[in-house]
């Protein structure tokens, strides 16, 4: 390649594309293709509720939710170097929203700021986030301006909750390693660069992804008595659904490249259609095998099965 021909990056002032913040920046940031681009920074589907939503005489800028979870987000922007006005309102708002993820979009960020995310973050329970979080705009010779996101400042969830789980009495043997191996496979998900949305980990057997519907989503899950990890598409309450799927069982396992097991489990709310591989979880030997099969089985049914549910 002729270094000749490589183009130079410019940073580009955020005023040049967005004069306003509430009627420019605001509305660009509440359509879905910009939250999928914040929502894949910090790691969650962002399903927008409302721009501009009451909060006693206040509005806040974004209100949302996670797709998956239904937990409500708070988004609040700053096209400006943060201040006490916006870090008093995202409180305000979560508060009035009872939101668990509260998102502080920024031009700059002071140092003062930082530290009062950082101990948010720090002094709040493990259903509790806080994102602080600077946008860039950057151009390479006349090319469209590209939005950049970079998290300057967002939870410890190893450290949140061991906190939590410690105060409660909680965290045993088992719920430590479940947590160690979420965390380890969040890491071995990030280094693959996937698309998929994996959430912050916890202390059980199982970590949840959105499919894009409130009617299904992808589970994980280690099975600690059946020596198994499996993938499954989990449908907590739409026997209809699973009825729908069922009947294209073939075509959906050849697509996928795999047999499933259907479980109806006609005297539960829930049903499933899942895959398992032998493993132990307990066992000394580091779990990278585990990770590529479960990361490369959820992308699997996350190409695949949103196919099926909306059609």
């Amino acid at each position: 390649m002729n270094n000749n021909n490589l183009g130079k990056l410019k940073k580009v002032e955020l005023r040049e594309a967005w004069k306003h913040e509430a009627n420019n920046f605001t509305q660009w940031l509440a359509q879905e293709e910009n939250l999928d681009l914040l929502g894949d920074e910090i790691g969650f589907d962002i399903k927008l509720v409302q721009t501009e939503a009451e909060v006693g005489s206040f509005n806040v800028d974004i209100l949302a939710e996670e797709e998956n979870t239904g937990k409500k987000i708070i988004i609040e922007n700053q096209l400006e170097i943060t201040n006490h006005d916006h870090l008093g309102k995202i409180i305000t708002y979560a508060s009035g929203y009872d939101a668990r993820v509260v998102v502080w979009v920024v031009k700059d960020v002071r140092e003062e700021h930082r530290q009062a995310i950082d101990w948010l973050n720090e002094h709040t329970d493990e259903d509790i986030e806080f994102y602080l979080v600077k946008i860039e705009l950057w151009q390479i010779e006349n090319s469209p301006f590209a939005p950049k996101f970079d998290i300057i400042s967002k939870p410890n969830d190893w450290a949140k909750v061991v906190r939590s789980s410690t105060d409660k009495a909680e965290l045993t043997d088992t719920k430590i390693k479940q947590l160690e191996f979420w965390t380890q496979f969040k890491e071995y998900a990030d280094r693959r660069g996937t698309k998929l949305h994996i959430r912050k980990s916890n202390p059980q057997h199982w970590s949840n992804i959105s499919i894009g519907s409130s009617d299904a989503h992808i589970a994980l899950t280690i099975n600690s008595r059946e020596e198994a990890y499996g993938v499954e598409l989990y449908i907590p309450d739409n026997k209809d659904l699973y009825n729908k799927l069922f009947k294209q069982k073939d075509a959906i396992e050849i697509d996928l490249g795999e047999n499933l097991e259907w479980m109806e489990l006609p005297a539960k709310k829930a049903s499933r259609a899942r895959i398992l591989k032998a493993g132990c979880f307990e066992g000394e030997k580091g779990w990278e095998d585990e990770f590529e099969w479960l990361l490369d089985m959820a992308e699997k049914f996350h190409r695949v099965f949103p196919k099926y549910i909306k059609a």
